[in-house]
């Protein structure tokens, strides 16, 4: 399947998402909270998820999309680094050049690193253990990232699973390793 369908997939399959949250929390007590953030979140990770086990694909959408901005936080993350170690001159404007200087050459390493770094298409990243662990990704962002409850998070994280999940049951490819 191709990134048109995968996305749009996940765009019409969401409803079914909410629905099996809902009948979990109703039948089984499960601590899902269904609030309008919570929901509006879990839709774009499902529908995210429902196109990112494809970022092992040099050619896919999602990896073109995702390279610029994994090089970009990176290079941020090493300027925050980079500007309490840059005191090269007693200027503070060239400091912070040359701190940012650094920071885009790391960005630029990582840009060509992210393709390296990339398993063969449809390794190990198209798995049910990558899905886990983007569900988990995802509760870790907003739960602690994001500030929210416990129960917005584990619903969020259910959504960006069975999204990711959706994926790998359209290309008919389950894995679980």
């Amino acid at each position: 399947m191709n990134y048109e369908g995968h996305v749009l997939g996940g765009i019409l399959t969401y409803p079914i998402a909410v629905l099996i949250a809902s009948l979990l929390k109703s039948y089984l007590n499960l601590p899902f909270e269904l609030t309008f953030v919570s929901m509006t979140l879990g839709y774009g990770f499902y529908v995210l998820g429902s196109d990112l086990p494809d970022m092992d694909h040099p050619d896919a959408l999602i990896h073109k999309g995702a390279k610029p901005i994994v090089s970009v936080g990176i290079g941020s993350f090493v300027f925050l680094r980079a500007r309490d170690f840059s005191n090269f001159t007693e200027f503070w404007w060239a400091n912070l050049t040359i701190a940012w200087l650094i920071s885009a050459v790391v960005a630029f390493g990582a840009w060509y690193g992210f393709s390296a770094v990339m398993p063969k298409h449809r390794g190990i990243i198209h798995t049910l253990t990558f899905a886990l662990i983007y569900g988990l990704i995802v509760f870790l962002g907003v739960r602690y990232g994001l500030s929210l409850k416990f129960g917005e998070a584990l619903f969020i994280s259910l959504a960006a699973f069975s999204g990711y999940t959706l994926h790998l049951i359209s290309d008919r490819h389950i894995k679980l390793i």
